[in-house]
């Protein structure tokens, strides 16, 4: 089953600026081999269950390393047949509004 899942991951225990941690969370996301697409409130990611889920779970354990105070959300979309939904959902949206 395809699962795209939104994850927004940061420290609360590392003052105002997380883009090195978020910077460290998107490596481990691009190292995972799975397709991605980065934003300014979360990162996207698509592939199997397990393979999204050992994903979150390695950006968890890379914060923390040195974090004491880690928040996260998750939303998750799982479709049976589903290729290449990343780039579908938003290509279905625009197709529509460009009528």
């Amino acid at each position: 089953m395809s699962v795209i899942a939104e994850l927004s991951i940061f420290p609360m225990d590392k003052g105002v600026s997380m883009s090195p941690y978020v910077a460290r969370v998107v490596t481990v996301i691009k190292q995972s081999g799975l397709a991605y697409d980065f934003g300014p409130m979360g990162t996207t990611v698509e592939g199997d269950w397990d393979e999204v889920m050992q994903t979150v779970s390695a950006c968890y354990k890379e914060l923390e390393k040195d974090c004491d105070r880690i928040y996260l959300t998750l939303k998750v979309d799982s479709r049976k047949g589903r290729t290449n939904g990343l780039k579908g959902k938003t290509d279905s949206v625009a197709a529509k509004l460009e009528k």
